[in-house]
């Protein structure tokens, strides 16, 4: 224990040495963890010895980040992109292998290594993908939903391929192996809809009145069904998630969600670090030509065959490319399945360390096109067209109708908006990507698209440059400075009410053109629909309703300022 103490603390202070230098350099930091790792790995410093332990953290901090994106979305959210991730997963990885094999074969690799390196470069990463798009706060979007269904369905094939490889080895008995696999899964999903429907709700109060005991439940049951899934042969990555989206819809899921983030965060710079830790830079060397060449493959023609699938089944550039964008390097279980290959002595070593040194070079150049996606998108804007059919599902869906009014987000307000629209008489659509929002509207017949408000092309396809009346409930401030500062470029004249919760914000998207920002403080979303109502799409009446919300925003700061500077006398 001391020993492990020691290491741990050491690798920390170290890390956090190198993360500060990779903030000063507007780096990504998880390339400072895995160069954190490289040092401290027995190719420079050593310090690493208790391999175990380090292990099992990381498994730790990959199980907690799968547990809390699952916490975040639904199995109705699957559902509604379930074709596009099944075709896209098929087709690419499809394609990959085969090219894969074939590009393996030709720089002298044998059959088998090169249906390992196909295979291994059609897989993706799950880790590093779903914890750069938590970063960015886009798990909900489309394009995310999209890339994670596929890394789901990509980790159920990388488990048949590991079991096939296990009956290579042991000459047969695969197909009692997969039928035995595929009856505990069942199991395991039928013992976790048991417990949600009949357990799960007896505990809600208990839960929510103890906030230590939701932690400890959390781990519990986030790690548990991690572990009963691994135990059963399938990934932790597959046993996480599903355990999170089981609990998704329950009151106190955000709860959850925020207080196992710090635990998830310390785990995930471990494992980063112990993934830098395993390079070992002299066995890399011999194999620079044929990783370069496959990294190739990884980065452009992956994203390629994922943009062509997307935008065949009708999904706008934007959502193609950022989904191709993000799944553009090698999977952490290629090195895995790699090094099992090589354990069973079916592969050489050169296969590992291709594989390795193909992904590093991936997983580096990847967090930087995740990164800055949208400015690669804008670069390439026109090029991309190509990647796109001239009837997108927008179109298909809506006929490119001319709405005057379109109400962006149903949950929170939405309905009082509807009431009013709905007493003037006026044509209006919801945008919305919560698939339950999305079903309460079909169930009303209400005009509705399911789509990411920040999608420029989606804007573009909804006509939104011609509407009169452009309403978000949405609370996040960045959606609404994008659509305040889009509308103010493409649709000055649109009257657009937003809502903040607070004071700075709605001062910011005043200054980037709101008509009217409510405020919960102020006025509520029955207040200012009684307004539109009585005055429809009249901007000056926007105006004086506008000046007299700002007159009483500048009184309210000026008290809060008058009250900070008597709290510093008093101090003094």
């Amino acid at each position: 224990m001391h020993n492990f103490f020691t290491e741990i603390s050491t690798i920390i202070a170290l890390g956090a040495a190198i993360a500060l230098i990779m903030r000063a350099l507007k780096q990504p930091l998880i390339i400072g963890h895995i160069i954190t790792g490289l040092i401290a790995g027995p190719s420079f410093l050593n310090i690493i010895h208790s391999d175990a332990a380090f292990s099992g953290i990381s498994d730790m901090g990959v199980a907690l980040l799968l547990f809390i994106i699952g916490l975040d979305l639904s199995i109705r959210a699957f559902s509604r992109v379930g074709k596009a991730v099944f075709i896209t997963t098929s087709v690419q990885v499809s394609v990959i292998s085969l090219i894969g094999y074939g590009t393996s074969h030709a720089l002298g690799f044998g059959r088998l290594e090169s249906a390992i390196l196909g295979l291994g470069l059609a897989l993706s990463s799950t880790i590093i993908i779903v914890k750069l798009l938590n970063d960015k706060k886009e798990t909900s979007r489309l394009y995310a939903q999209i890339t994670i269904g596929v890394l789901l369905l990509q980790d159920v094939i990388a488990t048949l391929a590991k079991i096939g490889l296990d009956a290579r080895q042991k000459n047969g008995g695969s197909i009692s192996t997969l039928l035995l696999l595929g009856a505990k899964g069942i199991i395991l999903v039928g013992l976790i809809f048991v417990l949600v429907k009949f357990v799960i709700p007896r505990l809600t109060i208990t839960l929510e009145q103890n906030k230590e005991l939701l932690l400890i439940f959390s781990l519990g049951w986030g790690l548990g069904f991690a572990l009963l899934f691994a135990k059963a042969g399938y990934s932790i990555e597959i046993g996480s998630l599903l355990a999170g989206v089981s609990l998704a819809s329950l009151p106190f899921s955000s709860e959850m969600a925020s207080r196992l983030k710090p635990l998830r965060d310390f785990f995930l710079v471990i494992f980063f670090i112990t993934l830098g830790q395993s390079i070992i830079p002299g066995k890399l060397g011999s194999v620079i030509v044929p990783a370069v060449i496959l990294s190739l493959i990884v980065m452009i023609i992956k994203p390629i065959i994922i943009m062509m699938s997307l935008g065949g089944l009708g999904y706008t550039k934007r959502a193609s490319f950022k989904s191709a964008i993000a799944m553009s390097q090698v999977s952490e279980f290629s090195l895995v399945f790699a090094a099992a290959a090589f354990a069973s002595g079916l592969v050489s070593a050169k296969v590992t360390a291709t594989l390795t040194l193909t992904a590093l070079i991936t997983f580096a150049i990847s967090t930087y096109l995740i990164k800055y996606d949208n400015a690669l998108y804008s670069l390439f804007e026109y090029r991309l067209r190509m990647f796109e059919r001239r009837v997108t599902k927008l179109e298909q869906k809506d006929g490119m109708q001319h709405f005057p009014i379109v109400l962006f987000g149903y949950r929170k307000g939405g309905h009082e908006f509807i009431k009013t629209f709905k007493k003037m008489g006026k044509k209006f659509i919801v945008v919305d990507y919560d698939p339950e929002n999305i079903e309460s509207l079909e169930r009303q017949a209400i005009h509705h698209l399911y789509g990411d408000v920040t999608d420029p092309e989606l804007l573009d396809e909804l006509n939104l440059q011609k509407s009169k009346l452009v309403v978000s409930t949405i609370g996040d401030a960045e959606t609404n400075k994008f659509l305040a500062h889009w509308l103010g470029n493409n649709n000055p004249s649109a009257v657009f009410v937003c809502s903040a919760e607070r004071v700075e914000v709605a001062s910011e998207l005043y200054e980037e053109g709101a008509a009217y920002v409510m405020m919960p403080h102020y006025i509520g979303s029955e207040k200012i629909s009684t307004f539109i109502r009585k005055n429809g799409f009249n901007k000056a009446e926007f105006k004086r309703f506008r000046d007299k919300h700002l007159l009483s925003l500048e009184t309210h700061v000026k008290q809060i300022t008058e009250a900070s500077l008597e709290s510093d006398a008093t101090d003094s």
